[in-house]
Parts: C-alpha cells; sequence; structure tokens
C-alpha cells in the first residue's frame, strides 16, 4: 500500500510503499536466488517451423474437474491442448487476476501458439502443457529434484523440441 502525505498546497507526495507491489518487490530483493555451476541447455536440432511447442507455465492452472492446488504444493497438472475452461489456483493476494479473467492468453498463450502453428512460423502444438503453482518452497529442491524431472519426462514422451516458460 502507498502512503501518501498531503502538503499545505493540497498536492500529494509519495511518502512510502508499505504493501502491495513495492513491498513484495523490496521482499523479493532480500531472496538469495540458486546459482547453478552447470545449467542444462540444449540446442534446437531443427528449423521452429518443424518443432513441436509446449507450455510449462506457473499460473497454477488445472481444469475444474483437476485437484487444486495446495499451500506448498509442488506438483504439476497436465493440460490438453484443446483445453480452454481453466481455473487459475494462484490465489496470492498480490496477484491480480484481471488479465487472465479477460483472457486466458494472458498467462497461458495456447491460442497465440496455435496461430504461430497455423501460419508456419511453428510445426506444432503440443498435445499437452504443463502448470506447476509459482509459490515454490524456497530451495525449490523438490521442482528441481522430483517433479520438474518427472515433467520434463511427459514432455518428451510428446515429442516436445521447445518449451515456453510463463511465469507467473
Amino acid at each position: 500500500m502507498l502512503r501518501f502525505v498531503y502538503r499545505a498546497n493540497g498536492s500529494q507526495v509519495m511518502a512510502e510503499a508499505t504493501g502491495g507491489d513495492a513491498a513484495m518487490r523490496a521482499f523479493g530483493a532480500t531472496q538469495e536466488v540458486p546459482v547453478f555451476d552447470d545449467p542444462a541447455f540444449t540446442a534446437l536440432g531443427k528449423p521452429l517451423s518443424e518443432a513441436r511447442v509446449a507450455i510449462v507455465t506457473s499460473a497454477a492452472l488445472h481444469r475444474p474437474d483437476q485437484e487444486r492446488y495446495a499451500t506448498g504444493d509442488t506438483g504439476f497438472r497436465a493440460l490438453e491442448r484443446a483445453d480452454r475452461n481453466l481455473v487459475m489456483g494462484h490465489w496470492s493476494p498480490n496477484f491480480d487476476h484481471t488479465g487472465f479473467q479477460i483472457d486466458l492468453n494472458v498467462v497461458y498463450p495456447i491460442d497465440r501458439l496455435e496461430e504461430l502453428a497455423a501460419s508456419g512460423v511453428i510445426g506444432d502444438v503440443a498435445p499437452r502443457h504443463f502448470a506447476f503453482a509459482g509459490n515454490q518452497p524456497d530451495t525449490v529442491s523438490e521442482v528441481r529434484l522430483d517433479t520438474g524431472p518427472a515433467c520434463a519426462n511427459e514432455l518428451l514422451a510428446d515429442a516436445v523440441d521447445v518449451v515456453l516458460l510463463t511465469p507467473v
């Protein structure tokens, strides 16, 4: 929350940020970020116009019939290519859901991928996409060592060449 100080002439001056976005930025700036000595990277071995693309999002998306995300949930949910009736399980009070409510593609650009495939920019849209919750434990070790590799195996099983990450 921003606090304003009012001057005698009626103008206002922002005195300090005591919550909301500014508080989250200040908090985030104090958090340690893991450093990986040898980050995984694989060069694309074919033209993008021949590549199958999937989305992995941290928007905590799920279908209404799937299990909701719980606090500290390090799991992921598979989303079918045709799924559009999705629930956002991202429940932080600091996150504005308006964009998602207006257009799913703000956090999950599936229709944009379909357009790119139709125009030949990418080869194909993957049959499944995956969602994690963005509120992970500080070490993210569960995602790095367990659910991340499990999700990667699912992507490999679907012959995915490129992953579009949409952090939310």
